[in-house]
């Protein structure tokens, strides 16, 4: 069956979704310089994730399942205890990521990440976040509103004043002007 894939826009860029069942799952992130997705990790969810395009760097550590609200209450005091790692991820890189691993992508340059997965899409828990995000699950209000709050950050900067540019969310291209009639 032929269906157009779901597009969710994020603070960071964007998610492009092309699958979903009850088995599997399948999306496209496209990460803008300069940004990341949340520190997070997954209760039930297992993904793979492939830099088709761009270089990122990749934190990541594991979590106990029995130590989530310790987490929390340490990092609350300003401790860190998830020696977290990095690394550079280049084109034709992939990384698993099975439950309770902690991870995050900050796209050195802009990167676009396909991503398979098991279904459960909401299945997140945000331990830091650029954006003012937190807790479980995903917000589309929010992201959506943080997203064009970008845009218009974009649009209004010095650098484009009066130069038509309105940073449009969706390709990172100027977007002409509409008419009001």
């Amino acid at each position: 069956m032929l269906e157009k894939p779901e597009i969710k826009l994020k603070p960071w860029g964007r998610e492009i979704w092309f699958a979903h069942t009850d088995k599997y799952a399948g999306k496209i992130l496209e990460i803008k310089k300069g940004h990341r997705y949340s520190l997070q990790y997954h209760e039930h969810k297992e993904e793979t994730q492939y830099i088709l395009k761009g270089k990122a760097r990749f934190t990541f550590g594991t979590l106990e399942p029995h130590s989530a609200l310790e987490l929390s209450a340490l990092k609350t005091f300003g401790q860190d205890p998830k020696n977290l790692q990095e690394k550079i991820l280049s084109e034709g890189d992939k990384i698993d990521i099975p439950p309770y691993t902690i991870h995050r992508l900050e796209a050195i340059e802009d990167t676009i990440v396909f991503e398979v997965s098991s279904p459960e899409l909401d299945d997140v828990v945000k331990l830091d976040d650029d954006y003012g995000r937190s807790g479980k699950g995903n917000n589309e209000e929010l992201d959506e509103g943080l997203a064009n709050s970008a845009a218009d950050s974009v649009a209004n900067s010095p650098e484009n004043q009066g130069t038509g540019k309105q940073g449009n969310p969706e390709t990172e291209e100027p977007t002409p002007k509409k008419s009001i009639k």
